[in-house]
């Protein structure tokens, strides 16, 4: 028996290294580009790449021949690179088309927003399927609130140590209506964070956060593994405590991907809600889909035995620590 656990947890101390490293190289990419009018002519650009090291994200941005740039400011920034220069543009923007060549071959999608003097405000988001939009002369504030919605849910759904940690309070959670009250204080918890540090009230440094929230996890998923062992800790009593607690710290997670693209100058609170509600979105998707998997499973297995049942702790635990080693190693 000995011999079998050993064998176990080497197997998943392998996984944990691969995968861990598996969804590094995932790790889902956008680019940013605003264009601010400055007067019924011209336009002030801003355009944001990741950086790759030393070099930046293969893509050309294609704006009308009818709006010459002028001189072309460069500043590597922290992992990007960002590019500044105006345009002018005789007849406005409006019925034209701007294309971002490149997204073809590069796992990357590039967030577009564009301001006017009178407040209006159009926004699209180019990928792959779709690498140019045409500028309307009266966008609405819906294309805004899309944009950032689903920005919201694509960040919950490829921030995977989020879903580590939802995922590790579900299993340590039973019953409904604890479990209505954990995810609930988690949600609020980090909805005040996120709301904060977008709006630059609240700043920290974003790398040791980001150690903490996979410290969470291996938190959580121990307190998973006493639980199912007949112990009881302080996850156990009082989930909602733990989830809130921890919840501030993902928050900020959040905040550090939306400050990375920006909030528009006008539409601010639309724009930070739709975001919040994208999270939000994702996350209980994700909740109700482990659901469905854990009743499944009941009904398939209802007497599993225990070592299976401590493998997913196990191995949530040991990605987790993979990735607070990297991230402290990294500061």
């Amino acid at each position: 028996m000995r011999w079998r656990g050993l064998r176990v947890l080497l197997v998943i101390g392998a996984l944990a290294a691969g995968w861990s490293q598996l969804l590094a190289a995932h790790e889902l990419r956008l680019g940013y580009l605003q264009l601010d009018e400055v007067s019924s002519e011209r336009y002030s650009v801003l355009w944001k790449l990741p950086a790759l090291g030393d070099s930046r994200l293969a893509l050309r941005l294609q704006l009308s021949e009818q709006c010459p740039a002028g001189g072309v400011q460069v500043v590597l920034g922290d992992n990007s690179f960002v590019q500044r220069w105006q345009i002018d543009c005789p007849t406005g923007l409006a019925g034209k088309n701007i294309t971002v060549a490149g997204l073809t071959e590069v796992s990357a999608d590039v967030l577009v927003r564009i301001s006017r003097l009178d407040g209006s405000q159009q926004s699209a988001r180019l990928s792959a399927a779709q690498p140019a939009f045409n500028v309307t002369a009266t966008p609405g504030l819906l294309e805004l609130a899309a944009s950032y919605f689903v920005l919201g849910v694509e960040h919950i759904l490829i921030g995977i140590d989020h879903l580590f940690f939802v995922l590790a309070l579900l299993l340590l959670v039973s019953g409904v209506r604890r479990l209505v009250w954990t995810v609930t204080a988690f949600t609020v918890a980090h909805s005040i964070t996120l709301s904060l540090a977008t709006l630059d009230l609240l700043r920290v440094s974003i790398a040791p956060v980001e150690a903490v929230i996979a410290l969470s996890i291996v938190f959580v998923a121990a307190e998973v593994v006493r639980q199912r062992r007949g112990g009881a800790g302080l996850a156990m009593r009082a989930p909602w405590l733990v989830a809130f607690a921890f919840g501030l710290l993902h928050g900020l997670g959040f905040a550090s991907a939306l400050q990375e693209v920006g909030l528009p100058q006008v539409g601010i609170p639309l724009a930070l809600l739709a975001f919040n509600l994208g999270v939000e979105s994702g996350q209980l998707l994700f909740i109700l889909v482990v659901l469905l998997l854990r009743y499944v499973f009941r009904l398939l297995w209802p007497q599993t035995l225990q070592w299976p049942r401590l493998l997913l702790p196990y191995v949530l635990g040991s990605v987790a620590m993979t990735w607070v080693i990297q991230r402290v190693v990294a500061f």
